[in-house]
């Protein structure tokens, strides 16, 4: 059975951390990072690549694809061997778009970082992280939250932060992928 977990094209860290974050939940399934990502994400993952679990959407196989999750849209970019009978399921936190399709498992999480959400499910599953991928995660939130400044920031955010920096994200890392010369 192969399942896959996708995002949004020009992906972010909220969008790319959501996609590691599902990968732990799922550890059968392809985290499959965009073709386009932010700069500051494809610096991160240039020099991270070999301790995270990603699979580049140009190295898909064409084998029958059964389940997709997409996080961070609700827009699904169309992978190689997806049929009619492949299940797609929806974590995002932004308004739910009108016409999605509706056989599509949809679940909107108020928070300001969809990663936010995962890291939950992660914490209350008492999975282990390595500080590598609880500094992607971090990242992730950081990033959608202006650094848990932006009011769109919800105090499960804050919750989901100060559990990673726990389980060793480290900040000084945050720092020089957040924080970048114009």
């Amino acid at each position: 059975m192969t399942e896959l977990i996708m995002t949004h094209d020009n992906a972010d860290f909220d969008a790319v951390a959501a996609e590691l974050a599902a990968h732990k939940l799922m550890p059968g399934s392809l985290p499959v990072l965009p073709q386009r990502t932010n700069r500051n994400v494809r610096h991160f993952m240039a020099l991270y690549w070999d301790e995270l679990p990603f699979v580049p959407f140009k190295d898909l196989s064409k084998d029958p694809v059964d389940r997709i999750m997409i996080v961070d849209t609700q827009t699904l970019q169309t992978p190689r061997g997806m049929h009619e009978g492949t299940s797609v399921v929806v974590v995002d936190h932004h308004a739910q778009r009108e016409g999605l399709d509706p056989s599509w498992q949809v679940t909107i999480e108020e928070t300001g970082a969809v990663t936010t959400a995962l890291v939950e499910r992660i914490r209350q599953e008492y999975l282990p992280l390595t500080g590598v991928e609880a500094t992607l995660l971090l990242l992730g939130i950081y990033e959608d939250t202006g650094s848990l400044t932006y009011a769109t920031t919800t105090p499960r955010d804050a919750y989901a932060a100060a559990w990673l920096l726990e389980q060793g994200a480290l900040l000084d890392v945050v720092q020089e992928f957040l924080q970048h010369a114009l």
